[in-house]
């Protein structure tokens, strides 16, 4: 039988192998030519790849005309129109034709002429890329005309005879409906906010070096211009006009310069910041031979060493204008003209590495304090009113009257003084944990931990800290380090007040973020907390798996649970040393739980959530891939430690109810009295002491930890989330201006 089967299998086998469909031969696609209009199209979105690009492009033929006046106006972040205006000598009449043809310039004549280039512009493709992806109208007049001249074009091409107008000197083009025919292009820019303002970085950068020429640049229909400056004789007058006084005054002249023709030949000179400049981000403005470029290579080997020299001010402000024979610069290496190539570059950055670094050890031997003018008689006058409130002098006799704050903008709360926090107006028990630890010296244990140890040295965990620290939310940064804790609003929610805003703060997910980033700040340096009785796995692992499977019953499911919690522990046990050397969890080879890591000075996590924590460890973590284990278990410490609500009801509200127990008492009363009174004491109701007595410490304990140890934490170590702006975990439920408007109508 078994022969014969295999004999009846093998013709069937050899028929599918007959049913095998040959493959399908497809000729190569045909090279074809693309149609003039299609390649103009491609080379405009290149060119022209943001409304920023066309600025530069207009600004920079400005001042290619000699300009010393340019004026920018932009709609809708340069979408809707770009309108650059200058006072230079205009264009010829004769030229408006082919103005915006492609490759048509007044800058160059032949190839070798770029090696001696000085101006802006040379390739002649600017108008050219706007007019095929915008409409783009010119109006220009040249010295001695008596009236000047209007044109526009579409596609590289003028559509009418140019049509006399009154005009003032100079050239003003009007690029409009940017990218009307890039529909997905248009659509990204238009979800896009930071258009406008590049426009306004791009013409500060040209303000404070082209100090001869006045810029001004303003939104469509504003009366202020966000930028403006006027033509003067001083680099540091404009950068003051520009960027502010408090980057003006701590910035530092340098200079440097080799006039060696063997190796390089270049002369540099600029301004950087001290060590008293503090920035958020690197601020990096570079010119070449004139040219507004951009340098990765120079600007890390400045960033380098600042950090070295510096590490509190390593976002510096630098402004820097190198200055090399044309022969030495390549400018045709990027399609907008962002980049350029240099001859002997890694000499000149390494030359002016040195004089970078040799600058700021100079500058950081002594530093500069703003002093802030204190008016002593009104200080005078607040002491005299303490010593003798019977007496006081009017201060309006001594100086003269100071601005006063607006009713509906002043702040009603000192966040210094707890008298004004919600609990203050509450008759409450004080925890013992809150008896025994002033507040003082739980802000004194937290700021002594300001600036841990190293992390370790792990390519990994670094990339973490970095994610958290390039992904926060500036706004409720400031929210969080000048907030005022007011009370619990709910069991989740707290109530905290920044100037005159009233917040709802979900103390949960705050937290479980601040755990986990101290998880990976403190990695691999963590106190312990020792346990009293060490816990075995298998019985944490147990529970939990109770917990989450309530319903099921049966000796087959709990067979099931004692596998998976067998191989949990297997796997706990095979990592042991690793959670222990990084995340300070102890376990034994025995597989006990004996120590937890201290992720936050004076406080110790809820010890309820211990078989919850145990076996997310062994569930949850991907082990595999080094980043995303340290990611899973700083996640887990992260919901472990998190004040999250006490298991147990809050006993101050509905809760109560929870805590009631009934007591038979009929064996009490058989036998006594009427029957009247044994059916009023069958059922007697009263409370469990202990078991309340645990939940009010509980609820009580957490509310003292957010208020003491949370806040004050957050305030030092935090980084908010940018989601957390938007996905509720801070709601603004109060503006006092609000309110005084709605008073007002009232």
């Amino acid at each position: 039988m078994e022969a014969g089967s295999a004999e009846t299998e093998q013709p069937l086998e050899m028929e599918v192998e007959e049913e095998e469909v040959a493959p399908i031969y497809k000729e190569p696609p045909k090279i074809k030519l693309l149609e003039e209009s299609v390649v103009n199209r491609i080379a405009a979105g290149e060119v022209v790849q943001r409304p920023v690009s066309a600025v530069k492009e207009l600004v920079e033929n400005s001042l290619d005309a000699d300009s010393t006046s340019i004026s920018v106006v932009v709609k809708d972040g340069g979408l809707k129109l770009i309108q650059v205006s200058d006072d230079g000598h205009g264009i010829r009449y004769e030229d408006l034709p082919i103005l915006c043809e492609r490759h048509t310039t007044s800058k160059l004549s032949h190839f070798e002429d770029l090696q001696t280039i000085q101006s802006m512009g040379f390739r002649g493709e600017a108008l050219a890329s706007m007019t095929y992806v915008g409409h783009v109208t010119v109006t220009t007049i040249m010295k001695g005309q008596l009236h000047g001249y209007r044109a526009t074009y579409r596609d590289g091409v003028m559509e009418q005879e140019p049509k006399p107008c009154a005009a003032v000197k100079g050239t003003q083009i009007m690029v409009e409906n940017l990218f009307y025919n890039m529909i997905a292009r248009r659509k990204t820019l238009q979800n896009s906010a930071d258009d406008y303002p590049k426009i306004v970085d791009l013409l500060s950068r040209f303000a404070i070096h082209h100090i001869n020429v006045s810029f001004s640049c303003r939104k469509h229909g504003a009366a202020r211009a966000d930028v403006h400056s006027v033509a003067t004789s001083s680099r540091l007058d404009a950068i003051r006009s520009v960027y502010g006084v408090s980057v003006a005054r701590n910035l530092i002249k340098i200079e440097a310069f080799d006039d060696e023709s063997s190796s390089s030949v270049f002369k540099m000179e600029g301004f950087i910041s001290n060590s008293n400049y503090i920035g958020k981000k690197i601020t990096m403005v570079l010119f070449i031979n004139n040219r507004l470029v951009e340098c990765g290579a120079l600007k890390r080997a400045v960033e380098i060493v600042y950090s070295a020299t510096l590490p509190k001010a390593s976002k510096p402000f630098i402004y820097m204008s190198i200055i090399l024979p044309s022969e030495h610069v390549d400018v045709n290496v990027h399609p907008t003209k962002r980049e350029v190539s240099l001859l002997h570059q890694e000499i000149i950055i390494e030359k002016i590495q040195s004089a970078v670094e040799s600058r700021l050890r100079n500058s950081n031997e002594c530093r500069t304090f703003q002093e802030q003018t204190v008016d002593a008689s009104t200080s005078s006058f607040l002491a005299t009113q303490k010593d003798s409130p019977k007496n006081p002098t009017p201060p309006s006799s001594q100086t003269p009257k100071s601005e006063k704050v607006p009713v509906h903008k002043m702040v009603r709360i000192d966040s210094l003084d707890p008298a004004g926090r919600l609990h203050a107006y509450l008759q409450a028990t004080p925890s013992s944990q809150a008896d025994k630890s002033s507040l003082a010296s739980i802000r004194s244990a937290i700021r002594q931990r300001r600036n841990p140890r190293e992390t370790a040295d792990l390519t990994s965990v670094q990339e973490l800290v970095n994610i958290i620290d390039s992904n926060y939310h500036s706004g409720l940064l400031d929210t969080i380090r000048n907030c005022t804790y007011i009370g619990m609003a709910d069991e989740v929610f707290a109530l905290i007040q920044h100037n005159t805003h009233l917040y709802l703060a979900n103390v949960v997910n705050l937290s479980k973020e601040l755990m986990y980033q101290q998880v990976l700040r403190r990695f691999a340096h963590f106190n312990a907390i020792q346990l009293s009785d060490p816990a075995p796995l298998a019985d944490l692992l147990m529970l939990a798996l109770k917990e989450e499977d309530l319903d099921a019953e049966g000796e087959e499911n709990y067979d099931l649970k004692e596998k998976i919690a067998e191989m949990n522990i297997q796997l706990l046990k095979q990592k042991a040393e690793m959670l222990q050397e990084y995340f300070g969890i102890h376990i034994d080879t025995n597989g006990n739980l004996s120590r937890l890591p201290v992720i936050l000075d004076q406080y110790t996590p809820d010890m309820d959530r211990v078989p919850e924590f145990v076996l997310c460890l062994g569930n949850d973590v991907d082990w595999d891939d080094e980043k995303i284990c340290f990611q899973t278990i700083a996640a887990a410490l992260g919901n472990f430690y998190a004040m999250h609500p006490p298991l147990l009801p809050n006993p101050s509200g509905e809760g109560l109810q929870f805590y009631k127990r009934r007591v038979s008492s009929n064996c009490h009363q058989a036998g006594r009295g009427s029957s009247k009174d044994a059916d009023d004491a069958a059922v007697e109701s009263e409370y469990d002491d202990e078991l309340l007595a645990d939940a009010e410490n509980a609820w009580a304990h957490r509310e003292w930890s957010i208020q003491h140890i949370l806040f004050p934490s957050m305030r030092l170590f935090f980084k908010p989330l940018t989601s957390m702006a938007s996905n509720g975990t801070f709601v603004r439920v109060a503006s006092l201006e609000k309110l005084y408007k709605i008073f007002e109508r009232c």
